[in-house]
C-alpha cells in the first residue's frame, strides 16, 4: 500500500460506514450533508476515551467510494442549469438594500472580467514555479494581502489536484464551464428567508461536508478553552468542513463593500475556530479566489487572533444546537 495514502489522525470515515447507513434510513430525503452532520453528533456524544479510540493510522482512500461520499445532496448545484459552477461561492444573506447589492456585484463581475483577460493559471503557475514565488500575490499592497502566506501544504478548496489536472488537459471542453465565484442571490420570500443574517457555521453545513481532525496545538502556557466546544478543540478534536470557498455578502457588506471570507476549518492557532471570517473588499475577492484556487492560502495575520469575533461566538453558540 502507498505510504501517499497513510494518514494518521482521528478516522472519521470508520465511524461514518459504521452509523451513516443506520442515520440515512431513519431520516430519510435528508441529502448526505446532514447525515453526516448526524452522525458527527453522535461522535461528539462520545466520551473522551471512545473518541479517541478512533485515532489511528488508514488508509485515505479505503472510503472513497463508500455511498456516504457518494450519496447526493439537495445543495451540490446551487447554480441553475447552464450556468458555470463556481469555484467559490457568494451567498446574499442581506436584501435591504438593492443599490449596494448591484454595486458590489459589478465589483465581482469586473473581477472575473479582469481575470479572465490575463494569461492561463496554469501558465502562471508554471511561471511561478521556475521563478521559486508559487503561490505569492502580485496585487498591490492592502490589508487583505497583508494578511495572507504562501501554504504550499494547504488543501485547495473547492478543488482536489486531481480535478485541476482535469481542468488543464487536452479534453478540456469535455468539462462543465468554471467561473470564479458563482452568486446566489436568493429570489422568493421564502428563500431570503432561509438565506437572511445566515451564521458563516451555517453556510458551511449546507454547501460542506463535515470531518474532524485533532484541534490545533495548544502552547504550554495557554488554558484549554472552556466550555470546550467542537469549533475549536473538544477533548482534543475539531469540527471541520471540506466546501468549496464561501463568501457572505451581509447587512454590513451594504456600507463597506465587503463580504465575509470564510474558513472551513480553524486556522492553525489554538483558540481559533472552524467558520472564523474576516472581510473583503469586492475588488479583491475574484483574485482572492484565484489564488485560493491555486494551491492554497493561509490568512495568518501574522499569529495573532484577529478575526471576527462576533462571527465566531455566533457560530459557537449555534455549533452546539441540536441538529433538527
Amino acid at each position: 500500500m502507498s505510504e501517499s495514502h497513510m494518514k494518521t489522525g482521528l478516522n472519521f470515515d470508520r465511524f461514518l460506514a459504521t452509523h451513516y447507513s443506520t442515520v440515512k434510513r431513519q431520516y430519510t430525503g435528508e441529502g448526505r450533508r446532514k447525515w453526516k452532520l448526524r452522525v458527527a453528533e453522535m461522535f461528539w456524544d462520545l466520551p473522551a476515551d471512545q473518541k479517541n479510540s478512533l485515532n489511528e493510522t488508514y488508509d485515505l482512500s479505503a472510503y472513497d467510494h463508500a455511498e456516504f461520499n457518494e450519496d447526493d445532496d439537495p445543495c451540490d448545484a446551487p447554480e441553475p442549469e447552464g450556468v458555470p459552477v463556481g469555484f467559490g461561492i457568494l451567498i446574499r444573506t442581506d436584501f435591504s438594500n438593492e443599490d449596494a447589492w448591484q454595486a458590489f456585484y459589478s465589483k465581482i463581475q469586473e473581477g472575473e472580467a479582469e481575470i479572465a483577460m490575463t494569461p492561463s493559471a496554469s501558465q502562471d503557475e508554471d511561471e511561478q514555479m521556475e521563478e521559486g514565488s508559487s503561490n505569492t500575490m502580485s496585487v498591490d499592497a492592502s490589508d487583505e494581502i497583508k494578511n495572507l502566506s504562501p501554504r504550499p501544504d494547504a488543501q485547495s478548496h473547492p478543488v482536489s489536484a486531481e480535478q485541476m489536472n482535469e481542468d488543464n488537459s487536452d479534453d478540456e471542453e469535455d468539462e462543465p464551464p468554471r467561473s470564479m465565484i458563482f452568486c446566489l442571490n436568493p429570489a422568493s420570500p421564502e428563500e431570503r428567508q432561509m438565506f437572511s443574517n445566515m451564521s458563516n457555521i451555517r453556510a458551511l453545513r449546507l454547501f460542506g461536508d463535515v470531518d474532524i481532525r485533532a484541534a490545533p496545538s495548544r502552547p504550554p502556557d495557554m488554558k484549554r478553552v472552556t466550555p470546550p466546544n467542537r469549533l475549536i478543540d473538544h477533548d482534543g478534536w475539531q469540527e471541520i468542513y471540506f466546501a468549496r470557498t464561501i463568501w457572505i455578502y451581509d447587512a454590513q457588506s451594504n456600507a463597506d463593500q465587503c463580504a465575509r471570507l470564510v474558513s472551513p476549518q480553524g486556522p492553525d492557532l489554538y483558540g481559533t475556530a472552524t467558520g472564523d471570517s474576516w472581510r473583503a473588499r469586492a475588488s479583491h475577492v475574484c483574485e482572492l479566489q484565484l489564488n485560493l484556487l491555486r494551491g492554497g492560502l493561509k490568512i495568518d495575520f501574522g499569529g495573532l487572533d484577529r478575526w471576527d469575533y462576533g462571527e465566531r461566538v455566533r457560530n459557537l453558540q449555534e455549533a452546539t444546537q441540536r441538529i433538527t
